[in-house]
C-alpha cells in the first residue's frame, strides 16, 4: 500500500511539473476592468505565469470547500458534544447511586444500564 502511495504522489508530481512547464507564459490578471478602473482611479493587476493561477485557484478552491464543509458539520459536531455530555452525565449519576447504596448491585435496571447483565 505504501508503495501505491509513492507512486502516486510521483505520478502527481511529474503531472504538476508537466503543467507547469506547458503553461510558462506570463498573464496579467487585473482586480477591475479597464472602464471600471478608469472610472474608480486604480487598476490593482499582477503579472504571473499561468500554471501559478492555475494552481492558486485549486488550492483557493479546496481551502473554501473545507471551510464550507466546516461550517456546514457545525450542528453535527454540536450534537454529538452535547450526547457525549450527557452520557458523562448519567455515568457519573451511575456511579453515585452505586456507591451510596450497596444494595444498587444488584439491581436489575442499574445492571442493565451498565452493560455487566443481559
Amino acid at each position: 500500500m505504501r508503495y501505491l502511495k509513492y507512486a502516486f504522489l510521483i505520478a502527481l508530481a511529474i503531472v504538476l511539473a508537466t503543467l507547469a512547464l506547458a503553461n510558462r507564459g506570463a498573464v496579467t490578471v487585473r482586480l477591475l476592468t479597464d472602464d471600471l478602473a478608469a472610472m474608480v482611479g486604480f487598476n490593482l493587476s499582477v503579472t504571473l505565469p499561468l500554471f501559478v493561477i492555475i494552481c492558486g485557484g485549486i488550492i483557493v478552491g479546496i481551502v473554501v470547500g473545507f471551510i464550507w464543509e466546516w461550517f456546514r458539520e457545525m450542528k453535527h459536531r454540536t450534537q454529538a458534544e452535547t450526547e457525549r455530555t450527557a452520557r458523562r452525565k448519567a455515568e457519573r449519576e451511575v456511579k453515585r447511586m452505586k456507591a451510596s447504596d450497596p444494595k444498587a448491585q444488584d439491581d436489575d435496571v442499574l445492571a442493565l444500564i451498565d452493560g455487566s447483565k443481559a
